[in-house]
């Protein structure tokens, strides 16, 4: 069953007299409880993507249904309130609150949902439970990224939207998180779009969306994904 469906979705830029498809026409559906992964190089529309489907950024033409809402065509306080319910975000860079510790972090979000995870049990799912009192700055980047990630968890979301969330890491750090979206999407049964420009990473994906120049060049369902830990790259 499709949690996700984009109908001949455009995005467009004018530049003078000059108009950019950033996103070119694109349909494709993510179905619940599976790890999508939309691959592409720098400017092949992949981010564009993501802001669109999180509600940040808005098509110019076409239709994203999430959970059977039609949300392009949401007004501003139906995309707060999309945002904030439906939507859990992991970005490259951890975006933590430098003065909270890590449990005051993922508190944060717990503050705005209507039924949260405790923030506890969240850090224990990423494997940070002894960390909950160490501040941002007594962390390692993989340590943030995954309060970032707890946070994210900690709304209970329909939808986890992951921005190269293994960008600002390290190779052993980045399987690591990796493996722990991996295992989320697959133990809570939540539903995981992640985006990247590194195409060896794909094989996990239940799903692979390749993008280039704004439009769709691939659309894959594989049925035999991998674990992290048995890709190189």
């Amino acid at each position: 069953m499709s949690l996700v469906e984009f109908k001949n979705v455009y995005k467009q830029y004018k530049m003078g007299e000059i108009t950019i498809n950033a996103v070119d026409g694109i349909s494709f559906s993510v179905n619940e409880g599976k790890f999508a992964v939309i691959v592409g190089a720098s400017g092949a529309g992949k981010t564009t993507v993501l802001n669109i489907l999180g509600g940040m950024d808005s098509c110019t033409e076409g239709q994203i249904i999430v959970g059977g809402k039609d949300i392009s065509k949401f007004k501003e306080k139906q995309l707060i309130e999309y945002r904030r319910f439906d939507i859990g975000f992991v970005f490259q860079f951890y975006n933590l609150v430098h003065n909270l510790t890590a449990k005051e972090n993922v508190e944060l979000a717990a503050q705005i949902c209507r039924n949260p995870l405790d923030s506890e049990k969240a850090l224990e799912s990423v494997g940070l439970l002894d960390r909950k009192d160490n501040f941002p700055a007594q962390l390692s980047g993989g340590e943030q990224q995954r309060v970032s990630i707890a946070r994210a968890l900690a709304k209970r979301p329909k939808l986890l939207l992951c921005d190269e969330p293994t960008g600002a890491l390290d190779y052993a750090t980045g399987r690591q998180i990796l493996k722990l979206l991996q295992d989320t999407c697959k133990n809570e049964k939540m539903t995981v779009v992640l985006i990247t420009h590194n195409s060896a990473i794909t094989p996990m994906a239940d799903h692979v969306i390749s993008m280039k120049s704004g439009k769709i060049v691939d659309d894959i369902y594989n049925k035999t994904p991998k674990s992290i830990d048995e890709i190189e790259w």
